[in-house]
């Protein structure tokens, strides 16, 4: 699936470039196109995979430079302002090779949560291609403003693309990591979630032929509908088997790919199917009331079979109640694991977007009370009935 990725602030700058690094680490030829936006220019310098003429600076009128200081309605504000500029440099990227567009940012922050939106929206209303978001929620231990700003970016963010795809910080945090290495092992368990998935069905030269193809159309038909959906994951490493010539395969009659469609494959496949769906989720939720879903088991050729899909396909079917679940396999040499993606798109029942919206009102709540408060010693302190008039 080729995609043209924004990413808005800094989370969603950090993530874009590791995607640009996983897509030459993997040759997975999904990035067609990428662009940072910011306003803080220390974060668009930190950023090593993106070219420069492709970090875009916005406000810098309001802000100097320094960022919005998570205030989202700013952050909206100045993304909106500039959206010109944005598009100057989205027209370097070519439309006409794309599948869809991603917008990427991190929904506790002032820039991603209030921009990411606002360019969702602009791009639906240039392209005809798909517009997709990849929202990543803020720990609690972040604070009450960082939640605020992620309840109100989300419930406007899944209205403005045809899907969001989101990713929870307080479902993958270690305690015992700094700030610094908690993050940096998200995005690469974001990015490697997020890019097995759109790789999916990209033909490359040393891989076999799959036999039940996932291509970018089973992507886009999955994500159809709009929505919140969610992304499980599991591997298992494996020996990989030699690859034959093509002298062997015609001496066994071309069968040596099913020679290993044997029980341990179809246990081993349907067995990190569960996984990938019952473990632990980019957004955790109730697996049941599904709209739609798509399972790819990715590894060696001689690794995957039918049967294990088909079974993991049926059990999915039966856990997510949903008719719509497409599945197939993606051949991979190289990696040393067999690994699956399940995206569950649709998703309904999720307790960490009720928990959240709950936090988000009460601190709403307590900054309308504090600033009530301030106001009024304020009054308190300077004098209501003196004499003195107000310069102006």
């Amino acid at each position: 699936m080729k995609l043209a990725l924004i990413g808005v602030g800094q989370a969603g700058g950090k993530i874009v470039d590791k995607f640009i690094e996983y897509d030459k680490a993997h040759s997975a030829h999904i990035v067609r196109g990428a662009v940072a936006v910011n306003t803080a220019t220390a974060d668009l310098r930190g950023l090593t995979h993106i070219s420069e003429e492709n970090r875009i600076l916005v406000g810098q009128a309001e802000v100097k430079g320094h960022g919005v200081g998570a205030d989202n309605e700013l952050g909206a504000e100045v993304i909106e302002r500039d959206l010109g500029e944005i598009q100057g440099t989205l027209d370097s990227v070519p439309s006409h090779e794309i599948d869809a567009f991603l917008v990427v940012a991190g929904l506790g922050g002032g820039t991603g949560s209030g921009g990411a939106p606002v360019i969702a929206k602009y791009l639906k209303r240039i392209y005809t291609e798909p517009v997709y978001g990849l929202g990543i929620l803020p720990g609690t231990d972040e604070g009450g403003i960082y939640t605020l700003n992620a309840a109100r970016s989300l419930q406007t963010f899944v209205r403005e693309v045809d899907n969001l795809l989101v990713f929870d910080n307080d479902a993958w945090r270690q305690t015992s990591e700094s700030v610094t290495e908690g993050f940096d092992a998200i995005n690469e368990h974001i990015v490697q979630r997020f890019g097995l998935l759109f790789s999916a069905g990209e033909i490359q030269a040393d891989n076999d032929i799959a036999e039940s193809v996932v291509d970018s159309s089973e992507i886009i038909n999955t994500l159809a509908g709009g929505g919140i959906s969610t992304l499980g994951y599991a591997e298992s490493a494996v020996e990989e088997p030699a690859r034959e010539g093509l002298l062997s395969r015609l001496s066994s009659g071309g069968e040596g790919r099913n020679d290993f469609d044997s029980t341990d494959t179809t246990n081993r496949i349907t067995s990190l199917v569960r996984k990938a769906t019952l473990g632990r989720l980019t957004l955790p939720c109730e697996v049941e009331g599904t709209e739609r879903a798509l399972l790819v088991v990715a590894g060696a050729g001689p690794l995957l079979n039918r049967k294990g899909i088909e079974r993991s396909r049926k059990w999915l079917e039966e856990q997510t109640g949903s008719m719509e679940v497409r599945g197939g396999d993606f051949p991979r040499r190289g990696s040393g694991v067999v690994a699956t993606v399940v995206l569950l798109a649709g998703v309904t029942n999720v307790p960490r977007v009720k928990e959240l919206q709950q936090v988000a009102i009460e601190a709403q709540h307590n900054l309308d009370t504090i600033e009530d408060e301030s106001e009024g010693k304020t009054r308190e302190l300077l004098g209501e009935d003196n004499d003195l008039d107000s310069l102006f």
